[in-house]
């Protein structure tokens, strides 16, 4: 057999590659003029997709495996990031959003119109991540609700430890046995928005997966994930039955919202109010043993 060749000037090649880059680099006659003489340094087709595909897909292998799933980049989703990427940095917490722009509804406020109306206390969030507004006494009011919107979403994709898959659909629920033998939500099915929309149009497309402790429904009244997760839950065997709708009442059903937002089937949190869910997956975390993404154990008293 033939000896392995051991490359002993591997890094000195590595650095050879990045100082010509940089010579490179120097090379590149860029110029910022808007009368006509503008230009950009030059680039390669094949380097924009490389760039891409190379980040895109490296945070897929990285995220298969994540602390919590939050599905729906709504202003329930958003602010579930923003709390949990806050409070806890060491979380790896992964946003999966069907829509190609996250924000759900909250780009606007009732009926297409542009103010949005938050009732107390949750104006404190709002001078949280500096968002202005004009105080009605009992509620207050954010100039347009896009201002809201856009800068929660800055704030949270800011986060390192946050990652945001949009034009991603979350088709199932990974439900396993738990280390005591019981049903447990242990990931999500994954697969692109378009290919979830054509599935009666076209052959097996299989989905991906994503494994995580904790899964948080934060879809909305309109995203199908958050009633076909409870409808899972009830063809599981982990709840009994379903709710019926009822009419609106904004003082009986905003409360309830927050009330009952928690973990409504082991592993699975849904919710109405980021805030309350980001504090229920905390109290989740801390008191499990966690490996490879499985609960496997509890933290002992």
């Amino acid at each position: 057999m033939a000896p392995v060749p051991i490359f002993e000037n591997a890094l000195p090649a590595q650095t050879n590659i990045e100082a010509q880059k940089n010579l490179e680099a120097q090379k590149y006659e860029i110029f910022e003029d808007y009368k006509g003489e503008y230009r950009f340094a030059p680039i390669q087709e094949a380097q924009v997709s490389r760039a891409m595909i190379k980040r895109y897909f490296n945070t897929m292998y990285e995220r298969a495996i994540s602390d919590v799933v939050i599905v729906g980049a709504g202003s329930a989703g958003l602010s579930c990031a923003y709390r949990l990427a806050s409070d806890r940095p060491d979380l790896k917490i992964t946003i999966i959003e069907a829509n190609v722009a996250p924000g759900g509804g909250a780009w606007l406020g009732g009926q297409l119109m542009t103010p949005m109306v938050i009732r107390k206390p949750a104006d404190r969030f709002l001078r949280e991540i500096g968002v202005e507004y004009e105080d009605e006494g009992a509620f207050v009011v954010v100039k347009h609700a896009a201002l809201f919107t856009s800068t929660l979403l800055s704030k949270v994709l800011a986060k390192p430890n946050v990652v945001l898959m949009n034009a991603t659909a979350v088709e199932d629920l990974i439900i396993h046995k738990d280390f005591e033998g019981n049903q447990r939500v242990a990931g999500v099915v994954t697969n692109w928005t378009l290919v979830a929309l054509n599935h009666d149009t076209q052959s097996c497309m299989d989905p991906n997966t994503i494994t995580a402790p904790v899964i948080i429904s934060a879809t909305g009244h309109d995203g199908p994930m958050g009633a076909f997760s409870a409808k899972r839950l009830v063809s599981a065997g982990l709840l009994k039955e379903l709710g019926n709708m009822r009419g609106l009442d904004m003082n009986r059903a905003e409360p309830a919202i927050v009330n009952n937002t928690r973990e409504v089937a082991p592993g699975l949190i849904l919710t109405g109010n980021g805030i309350k869910a980001a504090k229920e997956a905390a109290q989740i975390l801390e008191s499990s043993l966690i490996e490879g993404g499985k609960i496997v154990g509890k933290v002992s008293a």
